[in-house]
């Protein structure tokens, strides 16, 4: 096959008379719609670089820039010496931006970390609701050993941020949304990316520990109110610490 110059690349599946996008994000939407109409999932192989190159009708220049593109998004996965594949989700991206946008608003009254914070509040208080409503006790009972993991840190020092991590993962997984997971996740990196710009906290190992079994056992009790209630006073120690930050 003779690779069609520049002036003569085509994307299939353009519509006659639409603006014409660049180049590389042509290609990017007709990998992603190949990806699509061959139903193919996560961890699926992808055509190599020369059969995208014969099936779109492009030269080989354009066609890399787009898989890099949509490898820096995680649509498109390459191992080097084994192919291509489809990508799995990954909100690296999403984390990376947002703690970089909120180290340089920390001090801002637009601070993009309290904003975070406030959302990720919002959203685990439904959260907490949604599992008291559609699970039994028996469903978290596995966050009493993270519990009693956590009572053994905060008894020898700092709860460690792994087990912080864990209580919250563990605690919704009845929940059966892998998004709710990962999501939580990229809030909790943020955060620990920038933890040490916020100061020392300002509640002890045991308040942090008092505070996760507060919600923790609402749950186990079916008490909405005080579930939400608990976990307020869980996100309070971060309030406090945004709003020292903005005062210095």
């Amino acid at each position: 096959m003779v690779e069609p110059s520049r002036g003569q690349e085509q994307v299939s599946g353009l519509l006659p008379g639409t603006r014409r996008l660049s180049r590389s994000i042509e290609v990017q939407q007709a990998v992603k719609d190949l990806i699509l109409s061959r139903r193919l999932a996560a961890g699926d192989p992808l055509p190599t670089e020369s059969e995208l190159m014969a099936q779109l009708g492009i030269g080989r220049n354009s066609v890399r820039e787009a898989l890099k593109a949509l490898q820096a998004v995680g649509i498109v996965e390459i191992r080097h010496g084994f192919g291509m594949f489809v990508g799995r989700m990954s909100l690296t991206g999403l984390v990376d931006e947002l703690a970089f946008h909120s180290r340089i608003t920390m001090q801002d009254e637009r601070n993009h970390l309290a904003h975070l914070m406030e959302i990720r509040e919002v959203l685990e208080s439904g959260l907490v609701q949604r599992l008291i409503d559609h699970h039994r006790a028996a469903d978290v009972s596995q966050v009493a050993a993270v519990m009693a993991r956590m009572h053994a840190e905060a008894a020898a020092g700092p709860v460690s941020p792994e087990t912080d991590r864990l209580f919250h993962e563990v605690l919704y997984r009845p929940l059966g949304n892998p998004l709710v997971g990962q999501l939580l996740g990229a809030f909790w990196d943020v955060y620990h990316q920038l933890r040490d710009d916020l100061g020392a906290p300002d509640e002890t190992p045991y308040d942090v520990a008092r505070r996760h079994g507060d919600i923790y056992d609402a749950v186990v009790a079916g008490d909405k109110a005080a579930a939400i209630a608990a976990m307020q006073a869980h996100f309070e120690g971060v309030r406090c610490r945004l709003a020292r930050l903005g005062r210095t």
